[in-house]
């Protein structure tokens, strides 16, 4: 009743990681704040048996992704690709690509918001700014099944409560 009104009291959370394969091998990592370990476990442990995947040990698929910060300015067509590319690179980024909604920063994952915050005091505006673990290759899927079990995978983690973000090196191609 306590909690339900809102008095939490000392409440810990705790952050948590958990690594496993989804369909046909896709390597999946889930981010997690919670007070309760054994609930959030098993809520990712139900969402990866109902997707048709595994839960798997700390370290199984992390290495299959890289831990990037990732900046992304929207451009409504009066930025100028190299005045962005110069004033990121001047700010501490790494990298700077653009695509047709604007541009993507690559900056070390603990150095995000020392970039954002000089490109936001040059003017610039920030439409998203976090550390993401990042692919270094995708996988595809052919199978009509799979892709649905994925979905249905992905669907479950992102509704719990606890779970953070959700990422995965599945080339989706309904995400273009």
């Amino acid at each position: 009743i306590k909690k339900a009104a809102g008095d939490v009291g000392n409440v810990n959370y705790k952050y948590v990681s958990y690594e496993g394969y989804g369909p046909n091998g896709i390597a999946i990592i889930v981010d997690a704040l919670t007070d309760n370990q054994n609930r959030t476990a098993a809520n990712v442990r139900n969402a990866f048996t109902k997707g048709n995947g595994n839960i798997g040990t700390p370290g199984c698929v992390s290495f299959m992704f890289d831990k990037k910060g990732i900046i992304l300015i929207e451009n409504d067509g009066s930025l100028d690709e190299e005045k962005v590319m110069m004033d990121a690179l001047e700010a501490g980024a790494d990298d700077v690509e653009s695509n047709e909604d604007g541009f993507e920063i690559t900056t070390d994952p603990n150095n995000v918001s020392n970039v954002s915050e000089a490109l936001e005091g040059m003017g610039y505006s920030i439409a998203q700014a976090e550390a993401q673990y990042v692919p270094q290759t995708e996988t595809a899927l052919s199978d009509e099944h799979d892709i649905l079990m994925m979905n249905k995978l992905i669907e479950h983690l992102e509704d719990s409560d606890d779970v953070q973000n959700v990422w995965h090196n599945w080339e989706n191609p309904t995400e273009e």
